[in-house]
């Protein structure tokens, strides 16, 4: 098994892009959801109410944040001092803010009041004390430091998804690119689908990892990322094979036990 394919998004629910290596630090990859947006009552937005969120892109050089959109000239943000309280889940977490002129080219985004705030200390933020340690970390992820996805999950799941349709009479279906799960880490050369299920540690290259759980779904996999529209896949049939506990899974999270590299090819191997 090795590493296909690397991901980071340094703001939360827009686009990501690919890596050919990533530093991983305590809290996730490096530069992979330190930014998130908020609306006028200062509440988080997410791509899952506002699908236009996925036509910005964010890439960081240097420590500088750019962004980059089809309604504006890219934008160099320069973060303010300014902090505010937002509440992530279940804790509020301190923010740093990036001025107007971010505020401004997200609000024109997407036609609404918007502002982008920044996690310039993810030390701040403790993870479910039910699946980590006292001291780990994670920046502003949904909850864990790295979401991992198997290729050969996804080819079965799209063959699933081809059989729902031939049962229901629909046309056949483009399989659905592995972008919709929006993972950090891609492997392949796994054996069986959905193993990964069962993973308790795994050893990345030379850096090892704490399996919390799998990774529930949510209505964000229905949106296409390049036309911004929803369906039905890939909860309707994740529903019919996938579900347990109320929920629908597909992949799983992790927790760095030590902090270094991984890069495309790496051997992983289950511990």
């Amino acid at each position: 098994m090795r590493v296909h394919a690397l991901h980071v998004y340094p703001i939360k629910s827009t686009q990501g892009h690919d890596l050919d290596s990533a530093e991983v630090e305590p809290w996730g990859l490096a530069d992979d959801r330190r930014y998130l947006v908020v609306d006028e009552r200062g509440e988080m937005i997410t791509a899952r109410q506002l699908p236009r969120l996925l036509a910005c892109r964010a890439e960081v050089a240097g420590g500088t944040l750019t962004l980059t959109g089809p309604h504006a000239d890219p934008l160099l943000v320069r973060p303010a001092a300014a902090m505010t309280g937002i509440t992530i889940g279940r804790t509020v977490v301190e923010l740093r803010d990036c001025g107007d002129e971010a505020a401004a080219w997200l609000s024109a985004l997407l036609d609404r009041p918007a502002r982008l705030k920044w996690l310039d200390d993810p030390t701040r933020r403790p993870i479910n004390p039910e699946y980590s340690r006292p001291d780990d970390r994670v920046s502003l992820a949904d909850g864990y430091p790295l979401h991992l996805t198997t290729t050969t999950s996804l080819a079965q799941l799209n063959d699933w998804i081809a059989e729902t349709a031939i049962e229901r009479g629909e046309n056949l279906p483009d399989p659905l690119p592995m972008r919709r799960f929006r993972p950090n880490v891609v492997v392949d050369g796994v054996t069986k689908p959905f193993a990964e299920d069962h993973w308790k540690r795994v050893r990345i290259g030379d850096l090892d990892f704490r399996v919390t759980k799998g990774c529930d779904r949510c209505v964000l996999t229905t949106i296409d990322p390049t036309t911004y529209t929803k369906g039905k896949e890939p909860i309707r049939t994740l529903s019919k094979h996938r579900r347990w506990d109320g929920k629908v899974w597909f992949g799983i999270n992790l927790i760095p036990d030590t902090p270094g590299h991984i890069t495309l090819g790496d051997p992983v191997t289950p511990l």
